[in-house]
């Protein structure tokens, strides 16, 4: 039964492999929130699993069995793995959920601070504000309410249209929570170092759903793919100024990826297919079936070994 412990590690080490692929082979708009749930359910269930092997031994420890009233002898020949798995899988655990807690507090700070300071800034109507800055920068932030902030020097760089699908692109930021998304998928990534791929992946996705929402916006992917590159070139004159930790940026990413970010607005829109969608519904099944049953397991062997304590 413990062979199950597997399951969630080898969808991890899947999407490890494959995270940018999928990405790419799903709708953009579909990718973000479907990738971000399944890293967040293989980090879950590998830590459940982790956490059924490690209190499986932890409970033999010290007086613990006598305090639980469990038969030791019981303990150990029901879950049929060594004790060193189980203590290896203790230490695993307690160092991801650290890893996670870590990363959670600095997500959460990250927002805090960039939605302060976004709620600072002179609102020029509805979620938009502009600053005085000599730097091209565009970003949005999320918040009560969320802004998307623009500088003086980004619209001079472009064109009334452009402007436009710089707008549309932050606005779609907003609408859709993408940072929330891309915040939670770096939580699952700390707490499940195979899920790091996944990180950049649904980053990727995150931009290309921006763009392909204000190409539609604006009816005009050439245009939409003229604005980007043009606010790119703009802020790469001007590469120290930054955005805040927890914003998004529709020129960050770098050249690699603004120039695919380009070609794909550029290319004919893609026809998608169902199957991985169908794969990344699967995969997450597969993973929390995993985890119930060896929950259900555990808990079995626990209570086989109270009842064996109780006669003796």
């Amino acid at each position: 039964m413990i062979s199950l412990l597997a399951v969630p590690v080898l969808v991890g080490l899947a999407l490890c492999l494959v995270s940018d692929r999928l990405a790419r082979s799903l709708r953009p708009g579909w990718a973000v929130p479907l990738l971000t749930a399944l890293a967040l359910s293989v980090a879950l269930c590998t830590g459940i699993a982790l956490s059924v092997a490690a209190v499986l031994v932890g409970v033999q420890l010290g007086p613990l069995p006598r305090i639980g009233q469990w038969s030791v002898r019981s303990l150990r020949s029901g879950m049929g793995f060594p004790d060193f798995v189980g203590l290896l899988a203790m230490a695993l655990v307690l160092v991801l959920l650290a890893s996670a807690l870590v990363r959670g507090v600095r997500t959460a700070r990250d927002l805090i601070r960039a939605s302060r300071a976004a709620r600072g800034l002179h609102p020029a109507g509805g979620e938009l504000a502009f600053v005085d800055d000599a730097a091209p920068v565009a970003y949005s932030v999320l918040g009560f309410p969320g802004r998307i902030v623009v500088s003086a020097a980004m619209l001079a760089a472009l064109s009334a249209d452009e402007r436009r699908v710089l707008l549309a692109h932050e606005a779609s930021h907003l609408r859709n929570r993408h940072q929330l998304y891309f915040g939670l998928t770096r939580l699952a990534a700390a707490a499940n170092p195979l899920l790091r791929p996944v990180v950049g992946a649904v980053s990727r996705a995150v931009e290309r759903a921006a763009d392909e929402d204000a190409a539609a916006v604006v009816g005009d992917r050439g245009l939409a793919a003229r604005a980007l590159t043009r606010a790119a070139l703009a802020r790469a004159a001007h590469p120290g100024s930054l955005a805040p930790a927890a914003a998004l940026g529709a020129t960050e990413g770098g050249a690699a990826v603004m120039v695919d970010r380009v070609r794909s607005l550029l290319a004919p829109p893609v026809h998608y297919r169902q199957l991985p969608v169908l794969l990344v519904l699967l995969a997450g099944v597969a993973s929390w079936t995993a985890a119930v049953v060896l929950a259900a397991w555990g808990d079995g062997v626990v209570e086989v070994a109270e009842a064996v304590y109780a006669r003796h």
